[in-house]
């Protein structure tokens, strides 16, 4: 607020006492008033408006600078209305009480829909931990009478598996914190694990992974497992025809240590290299290779953004895909050691 605008809105209140004024100059001229004694009347009515008119600014610049830090303090500014300070004005006091009342509103319709996203989240994590044992049993079958019918069925149980464990860690990570254990976690068995969860598909599709990751790292085994399970899976699903390979290797830095995902795939076009971390973004190799939903970069990361892991990607058409996360070395540790 500045005081040009708060002039601009006390103009009414200003032509009432220019009449007022004029009014009076023409009484007192008429009653025998001498023109200087009418002047001086005049002067001081200009100079106590002026005074008037200082001091109000500076009290409601005052008070709207007082509301305005307050703003800025809190994260959730639909709180303004409870945080309002004073104000010994009528006009402000309503204004105060009128936004609480929009407030309350606000919250409860916040309430509502927190409430039933905790529910339908609640849904469908057990929905997941149900829908498990079928797909546990399915496997299971499968392994004591092989054959290549049951051969296919495992694939493509393993497809339904991974849809929903995907499912699953899509709906817990808004709340990562609550289930999640940061301890040394080896990335070679952390890799062999998730190679072995998928050796029907490498073995299938001829595809040869070689896997060199000797320094272990500080963070969660589940959640890393996760993110890892979703890159193999592109990088299975892009891959070449023939002589399809993966390297799962570690580079040491200072301060920090790079899990690398390479493969010789059929790679990314550079226009849309920046985009494959974006929400239901697919591009040209998930609309002509197999169906792409977009969600399985889009969820790493977000769960490495979670967990303090910074992923990235670089690929060059033909040639191939490097997904890269970086782990933050704690100094602590370093020095430690």
């Amino acid at each position: 607020m500045n005081i040009i605008s708060f002039v601009r809105d006390k103009l009414l209140l200003y032509l009432l006492h220019l009449c007022c004024m004029a009014a009076l100059a023409v009484f007192l001229c008429a009653t025998g008033y001498p023109a200087d004694a009418c002047l001086l009347i005049l002067v001081c009515w200009l100079v106590v408006l002026g005074v008037w008119t200082g001091s109000e600014y500076w009290r409601r610049k005052q008070y709207f600078t007082r509301m305005e830090a307050v703003l800025a303090q809190v994260d959730q500014r639909f709180l303004l209305g409870e945080l309002m300070p004073y104000s010994d004005r009528l006009e402000d006091r309503l204004y105060r009480e009128l936004i609480r009342q929009s407030n309350r509103s606000v919250i409860e319709k916040i309430h509502a829909a927190e409430t039933q996203k905790n529910d339908y989240r609640a849904y469908i994590e057990s929905w997941v931990h149900e829908i498990k044992a079928p797909i546990t049993s399915i496997a299971l079958l499968c392994e004591n009478h092989k054959n290549d019918i049951t051969r296919s069925i495992i694939k493509e149980n393993g497809k339904i598996e991974n849809l929903v464990e995907r499912t699953l860690y899509y709906a817990r990570s808004d709340e990562v914190y609550k289930d999640y254990i940061i301890q040394e976690t080896s990335l070679a068995e952390v890799a062999a694990e998730v190679v072995s969860r998928n050796k029907y598909y490498f073995i299938q599709n001829g595809v040869q992974v070689e896997i060199d990751c000797p320094k272990p790292v500080h963070t969660d085994r589940k959640w890393i497992a996760f993110i890892l399970n979703q890159i193999l899976q592109n990088s299975l699903k892009y891959r070449r025809e023939e002589n399809a390979q993966v390297r799962i290797y570690t580079q040491q830095h200072t301060k920090e240590t790079c899990l690398v995902v390479e493969d010789n795939g059929i790679g990314i076009r550079q226009e849309e290299l920046p985009r494959i971390f974006e929400k239901n973004f697919t591009g040209t190799n998930g609309r002509t290779c197999e169906r792409s939903t977009g969600m399985g970069l889009y969820l790493c990361e977000k769960l490495c953004g979670k967990l303090g892991i910074e992923i990235s990607a670089a690929s060059e058409e033909t040639v191939g895909t490097k997904i890269i996360m970086k782990f933050p070395v704690s100094t602590f540790l370093v020095r430690s050691n």
